[in-house]
């Protein structure tokens, strides 16, 4: 693991060279804190922040080929390395050093693009050909490793993290794109490869891309999550013989992702995901469980008791991060500065503290349980589409609606505690054809944020839903309504917010690597496979992950319904002591000058929440969302400073 940047001349006679590959790499240090490397050739440059897991000697990046045609830089893990190496080998082919990363650029003179269709792993790749002078870019299939990139005056530059962008030159615009902005505050993420900062663009997850000189950048889409494809689910066979199945694969992802030179670790929430993970370590393999949990004041949040349930099951050498209100409200912006864009929720700040605790802890990876509740179907919001549907189909009925009482049932201000309320709050005119059908009514939710939009933000862009059918509707046509949301759940909130905000992003910030045996392209593959009233068999959620891990875990923890992490929003800035840096981000002249938000409108909710700290969702999510958009405001266009050192240490010039 490590942090990655670097420039490509598509249409400039510059050779920017290594100062300005310095300076993009020292803002992401935090992600490769243990050296430093540089490779520049004529009208290209990389630059490499290492995180020392595999090969701890020898797998210094930029690594080349024999005939040092080819050059790679590459942030992330290659789980399949050692068998796809025994085959390279055979070929021919002559390795210099013990790292997954030597794989790639072999594998490339192989197999060109096609290599990517080989790799099990989680990975950004920028791979230059010297003699075809084109870059490669490639981004793993769920978008577990992030890579950003723009063109600025004939060059292009890349990065893990969109600071390095702006450190490179500080002629690139900084400013927020309002049309994104309003995306984030509907559907909690922008829905394409647009970032918040206008000009800054992401690969996509399982995307991929040819740049050359004075060809611009072509990117095409290599893989896609399977949901409705062709025979997936002609073969209908009973549960128990999906969940063998399931076992089996999870049981090879979990040994892959075990694969490094150092200790792993493992998150443990209490939960079902990381619960199975943590049990497939113990009864599988032979490597020690050290594991990590967050800890909250508040009953709502909590789960130290099912925490403590599974360490004594399994005996593991547990750890906790015990997260106050306070110690969340004021670590917050610095958790901003990592997310990099305006977030809703304060979810990923515990996870920026508890990757805290594995560094002191003198660990660098952990196994995680992300990606279970989207491919195996885990969420509420594939209940409420369950309930919805089933409520429609005799509209008259007085009992159907009481089902809507059994979702959210651990949330202090539920919609659901009078099954009038909540049959309003989920209602519809959609049918279930409709292609947004499950995520409707938490859009509309969200959307009632913009009544804080300052008159601009409310008069631009476009129609949102228009653009995201646009960008979707040949994937979802043809899906039923559970695969849709499945689908659109992966696509939008898994892959740019809970595998970065909330996973790579809280995690690097430590120079923690978290690794995702639910999100082994395989077990993606096979979930979709699964019959939809399999994976959720009527509201039981994850049913075939239940049975698969049903004589591994306690039964407590098999039958415990779906708690999703969440924690503390407005409670956090609003407790005993009032976080001080609020009267600075959202004062009325700070807030009229980013001009994104209305001043009184926002002072207002302000003034409500010292009057009282727990709110409803609306209000938690806007005040959330207008905070955090204040802070990269002001972070990363207004006020934009990398204290940059007079020397760098531990550097490897390779050549």
């Amino acid at each position: 693991m490590c942090g990655i940047a670097g420039y490509f001349s598509i249409a400039s006679e510059s050779t920017l060279g290594r100062y300005v590959l310095e300076k993009m790499i020292y803002p992401v240090t935090h992600r490769g804190p243990d050296g430093l490397g540089f490779y520049v050739g004529d009208g290209v440059g990389f630059a490499h922040a290492r995180l020392s897991i595999v090969d701890l000697e020898g797998g210094w990046q930029p690594i080349h080929n024999e005939d040092k045609r080819l050059w790679v830089v590459f942030n992330g893990e290659i789980f399949n390395y050692i068998e796809l190496r025994r085959e390279l080998e055979e070929l021919g082919h002559r390795f210099y050093t013990n790292s997954d990363t030597e794989v790639i650029v072999h594998l490339y003179e192989e197999e060109k693009e096609k290599c990517l269709d080989k790799l099990n792993g989680q990975f950004a790749i920028a791979l230059y050909d010297s003699h075809e002078e084109t870059l490669f870019l490639a981004r793993d299939r769920m978008g577990i490793r992030p890579f950003f990139y723009t063109i600025h005056k004939g060059v292009f530059y890349f990065a893990s993290e969109v600071k390095s962008l702006f450190a490179s030159d500080k002629a690139i615009p900084r400013e927020i794109d309002s049309s994104v902005l309003k995306e984030i505050f509907t559907f909690w993420t922008p829905c394409g490869s647009e970032t918040v900062f206008r000009g800054i663009h992401q690969l996509e997850p399982g995307c991929c891309a040819n740049v050359s000189c004075n060809g611009g950048i072509q990117i095409r889409e290599y893989w896609d999550i399977p949901f409705g494809a062709a025979g997936s689910h002609n073969e209908r066979r009973n549960a128990n013989s999906y969940a063998e199945e399931l076992r089996e694969l999870l049981v090879d992802s979990v040994r892959l992702r075990l694969r490094a030179d150092v200790p792993v670790g493992a998150y443990l929430s209490g939960g079902l995901d990381s619960s199975a993970i943590t049990s497939l370590v113990r009864h599988y393999t032979d490597n020690p469980l050290k594991t990590f949990s967050v800890t909250f004041d508040d009953s709502v949040y909590d789960e130290q008791a099912e925490q403590a349930e599974m360490v004594r099951y399994l005996a593991t050498d547990h750890h906790v991060e015990h997260c106050t209100y306070e110690k969340i409200g004021q670590t917050f912006p610095d958790v901003i500065w990592h997310t990099e864009t305006p977030i809703l929720r304060t979810a990923p700040t515990p996870l920026y503290l508890l990757s805290s605790l594995v560094q002191r802890k003198n660990y660098k990876v952990v196994l995680t349980g992300e990606g279970a509740d989207e491919i195996l179907g885990g969420y509420d919001i594939f209940k409420e589409a369950k309930i919805r549907a089933f409520i429609k189909r005799n509209a008259d009925s007085h009992i159907r609606p009481l089902l809507l009482k059994r979702l959210y049932p651990y949330l202090a201000l539920s919609p659901t505690k009078s099954a009038e309320y909540a049959r309003k709050f989920f209602d519809t005119d959609a049918s279930e054809d409709e292609l947004f059908y499950a995520h409707l009514p938490r859009w509309r939710t969200t959307r009632g944020t913009e009544i804080f939009f300052s008159d601009r933000l409310k008069e631009e862009g476009r129609n949102l839903l228009e653009k995201l059918e646009e960008k979707y509707a040949g994937k979802l046509e043809g899906l039923d309504y559970f695969s849709r949301a499945q689908y659109l759940e992966s696509k939008l909130l898994l892959g740019n917010y809970l595998l970065s905000s909330q996973g790579d992003r809280m995690a690097m910030a430590h120079s923690i690597e978290g690794r995702f045996p639910f999100l082994d392209h395989r077990v993606v593959e096979y979930a979709c496979t699964i019959p939809p009233e399999l994976r959720m068999k009527v509201l039981n959620e994850k049913n075939i992950l239940k049975k698969a891990m049903v004589t591994l875990l306690p039964p407590k923890i098999v039958q415990r319904k779906k708690q999703p992490y969440m924690a503390p929003d407005i409670l956090s800035f609003f407790g005993a002591k009032e976080a001080d840096y609020l009267d600075f981000y959202l004062a009325s002249r700070a807030v009229r000058d980013a001009g994104f938000f209305n001043p009184k409108a926002v002072g207002r909710l302000v003034d409500k929440c010292r009057k009282k700290s727990r709110q409803g969702f609306r209000e938690n999510m806007a005040f959330v969302g207008i905070l955090s958009t204040q802070i990269i405001y002001e972070k990363f266009v207004r006020n934009f400073q990398i204290d940059f050192p007079q020397r760098l240490d531990n550097i490897k010039i390779i050549s």
